[in-house]
């Protein structure tokens, strides 16, 4: 279950698109009247032609990149096991309701179906809402099968060998620094999703700090998959650092801002960077249109003289094979439970 994306660049689409996605109450958590008049009166009348205009410069024949990559996967795992593969979007086209109704129809018998959010970290506005409108549509569906989820991988060591894997290419061209950019989230999201309720952003190095409030904590579990990725392939600390993008309106969100980065790293004797998107698995609007086109220029425009965004996950064989050992992992524990 990836986001979505909208059918099309057309600004009818794009507002149907943000209209459902803004006004997710994991997204824009205010209260229903007050998201309302801020979505649909006030973001998406003036915010939709822009989107639109921002799609177009990412659409390919195949339609949206996220949806297509999408597929891709679903082929390619496909093609590597008898285990049939459905695709749900939260957003837009296909929805979980088409995906059930899918191994429903052509799997009479189908006893289980395992949920795996193409969202490795957990924040409210992510993986959460995915998680739990499955479980509505589900639940409401009344399926013969029962739907098991797989937890957020951010710490998984397929997951992290996979994303290392992808990355090790680009590590041999010149580069003065790599930046981790994930997709921000505002803080009161963090403090809400804090199951302890007293320890996020209590304290300057909080998500170095063992909690519980880890397990749901979005800020701490990008720190991790960056440090474990450094690790793996060995880079300096000094070498790369962490940034949040895609901010929305004017509450506090996660910092340092990527493109505030962008503008500030030539300044400070950065010239040559790679960046990517951990957060994301398939590339997308957020990486292809801001990071890749309009973070380029921001980055050459303040002095930048190289910029490389290394590529999502997408279809990469190293991430299908992770995505088919843990199917096989799951099959096995299945069988060790049936006998």
């Amino acid at each position: 279950m990836n986001l979505g994306s909208p059918d099309s660049t057309q600004v009818s689409d794009v507002k149907r698109y943000l209209n459902e996605f803004l006004m997710d109450e994991r997204v824009i958590d205010s209260p229903y009247i007050w998201r309302a008049i801020l979505v649909k009166g006030i973001i998406v009348p003036f915010r939709a032609p822009k989107t639109a205009h921002a799609y177009s410069t990412i659409w390919t024949k195949d339609g949206s990149p996220l949806v297509h990559l999408t597929k891709q996967l679903q082929a390619a795992l496909q093609a590597q096991t008898d285990t049939p593969v459905e695709i749900a979007m939260r957003y837009g086209n296909p929805s979980a309701k088409q995906a059930f109704e899918n191994l429903k129809n052509k799997y009479p018998g189908l006893q289980e179906v395992i949920l795996l959010p193409l969202y490795p970290h957990y924040a409210m506005s992510s993986y959460e809402t995915a998680v739990e409108y499955a479980k509505q549509i589900h639940q409401k569906g009344k399926y013969p099968f029962s739907l098991n989820i797989i937890a957020p991988y951010y710490n998984n060591a397929d997951y992290i060998n996979a994303m290392a894997e992808n990355i090790r290419p680009y590590l041999s061209q010149p580069h003065d620094h790599i930046l981790f950019s994930y997709h921000g989230i505002p803080e009161r999201h963090i403090l809400k999703s804090d199951t302890t309720g007293k320890h996020c952003l209590s304290m300057e190095n909080c998500c170095e700090v063992d909690s519980p409030a880890h397990a749901t904590c979005y800020r701490h579990q990008c720190f991790t998959t960056t440090h474990l990725i450094a690790a793996q392939l060995n880079i300096p600390k000094d070498k790369y650092s962490i940034s949040f993008q895609s901010r929305l309106g004017r509450t506090p969100w996660l910092k340092p801002y990527t493109d505030f980065r962008l503008e500030e790293m030539p300044k400070e004797g950065i010239k040559n960077l790679l960046i990517l998107c951990p957060a994301f698995v398939s590339d997308c609007l957020e990486t292809l249109e801001e990071i890749a086109i309009r973070g380029k220029e921001s980055f050459l425009n303040a002095g930048g003289e190289s910029y490389t965004m290394i590529p999502c996950l997408n279809v990469s064989p190293v991430w299908v094979q992770t995505i088919i050992k843990w199917v096989n992992k799951i099959k096995e524990l299945e069988l060790v439970a049936i006998n």
